[in-house]
């Protein structure tokens, strides 16, 4: 039993070791589009501080989607425009909620 292992074994660790140098390189990736010297991936994050709040703006190529609002006395709170019609919808975290199932099936 041992001895088939060992040449198991012995054939797997040939076949990496056979492996073509090239397919290791990986190439960088390539740089992100500009617009007007801004990258168009990265969202834009403006910050608004109030006497009483900081609000910060979050934009995605121009157009607003989410606002975080931290009041000086309180926990933050949210502002997220879901379906991208203008109309803010308020959430106290950015959970969404769902659960995945953590079923335990058999222990080791």
């Amino acid at each position: 039993m041992r001895l088939i292992s060992l040449i198991a074994l012995a054939c797997l660790s040939f076949g990496v070791y056979a492996q073509p140098e090239a397919a290791t390189k990986i190439e960088p990736p390539p740089p992100p589009k500009m617009v007007a010297d801004e990258p168009v991936d990265e969202p834009q994050v403006t910050i608004v501080k109030q006497t009483e709040l900081t609000i910060e703006e979050y934009r995605a190529n121009g157009k607003l989607y989410m606002l975080k609002i931290t009041p000086k006395i309180g926990a933050p709170y949210y502002l997220v425009d879901d379906r991208g019609d203008g109309k803010f919808a308020r959430q106290e975290g950015l959970d969404s909620g769902l659960r995945v199932p953590r079923w335990i099936i058999k222990k080791f």
